[in-house]
């Protein structure tokens, strides 16, 4: 498969953790991939590399006009644009009965990043992929802090519930074109969540698969949605049980 016919995915903050992990599987699946991240520029840079089939764009996605160079840009360095997975997001911990510490500055952080950021990105990519070939293709990437009364803040928690009802109102609104779903990931094994001893125990004790998942294992699902043509507006809640319990 030559370069112009490999189809293209934007993965936003994807130059580690679950990102690189959707990155390295879309390219395993016949993606060019266009990686993305707000400061690690050098980590995009040597992960594109070594993933042959893929390029590095930054933007920093709580400025608007940032949003709009990425989308242009990673259309402009791979040639069109298939797949857009909203992976970029950022979390803050606040204990759920401290509302004083839940400033309005925070919710109106957590927002602009985790709800504002990935419409607008499906906003300006609609063009592009209302012209793949095989129809546009976009995946959220919630948690399932926004299924469940869980998670590391009320803001965060709630950014997530509104993530996953703006990817089922533009599954409607983009069908049959442009296909939205969501995967809603529990704990992760990253190095972000290394030392989160009490929650590696709850998923070890308590979640049906009697672990957390890995990069791996959100990439997967992830490439089950892209792969559809027919599924759209879901939210998998990819969690090793653990809502069963």
């Amino acid at each position: 498969m030559s370069a112009t016919e490999r189809p293209v995915a934007l993965v936003t903050g994807s130059t580690s953790g679950i990102g690189a992990g959707i990155a390295r599987r879309l390219v395993a699946e016949g993606y060019t991939v266009v990686l993305h991240s707000r400061s690690s520029v050098a980590a995009g840079e040597v992960l594109a590399a070594e993933l042959e089939h893929a390029v590095y764009a930054q933007a920093d996605l709580a400025v608007e006009d940032n949003r709009v160079r990425l989308v242009r840009e990673a259309v402009a360095q791979a040639g069109r644009l298939d797949v857009l997975v909203n992976n970029a997001g950022i979390s803050r911990v606040v204990p759920h009965d401290d509302l004083a510490a839940a400033t309005p500055a925070l919710w109106r952080e957590l927002h602009e990043v985790n709800v504002i950021a990935p419409f607008h990105l499906v906003a300006e990519a609609e063009p592009y992929l209302r012209a793949a070939p095989r129809g546009g293709c976009v995946v959220n990437i919630s948690s399932h802090a926004g299924v469940r009364p869980k998670g590391a803040s009320i803001p965060y928690a709630a950014t997530k519930a509104a993530l996953n009802h703006t990817t089922r109102l533009l599954a409607v609104a983009l069908a049959p074109e442009i296909r939205v779903n969501a995967v809603a990931p529990g704990l992760v094994d990253t190095p972000l969540t290394a030392d989160w001893t009490a929650a590696q125990e709850l998923w070890r004790e308590r979640a049906p698969m009697r672990r957390a998942a890995s990069p791996d294992d959100i990439a997967q699902a992830v490439a089950l949605l892209v792969a559809s043509d027919y599924l759209t507006g879901e939210v998998l809640l990819s969690d090793g049980g653990l809502n069963l319990t």
